[in-house]
């Protein structure tokens, strides 16, 4: 029973939870630009460099028999996956650099020192008086 406690507790605790909602929209962003890259992007893209469907495109080395399938390298799904990582990353860019701008004027608002009080400067003229001697 210690360790099902054990368990219940590092489960709960707030960063595996935000983990685990994180990972749950990374896969379903991965699901929307996988749709954008090869439903939206792709077709126009083909259509601008002849009619050429990526997804298609491949290099076979050994056509498909009743006895065994194609042998082939399948660089169009390469150039999707290629397209996706791209608009992946810059999304990811674009979000992380709006954080950083949003921190930047947070922390560049500088706060004024206190004033010193009256016992401080008072202070401060003693000492440098004793200084001058």
């Amino acid at each position: 029973m210690k360790i099902l406690n054990e368990f219940k507790a590092f489960a709960m605790k707030g960063n595996v939870a935000d983990m685990a909602v994180g990972i749950i929209i990374g896969a379903a962003f991965g699901k929307i630009v996988n749709s954008a890259v090869s439903d939206v992007l792709m077709p126009p893209l083909g259509f601008i460099v002849g009619g050429v469907d990526f997804s298609a495109l491949e290099w076979t080395f050994k056509a498909a028999t009743l006895a065994s399938p194609a042998v082939s390298i399948k660089y169009g799904m390469f150039i999707n996956a290629i397209i996706s990582f791209i608009i992946v990353a810059m999304a990811t860019f674009l979000l992380i650099r709006g954080m950083n701008a949003l921190r930047v004027k947070e922390e560049a608002a500088p706060s004024l020192p206190p004033m010193p009080s009256k016992e401080e400067v008072l202070l401060t003229e003693i000492r440098d008086l004793l200084k001058k001697g």
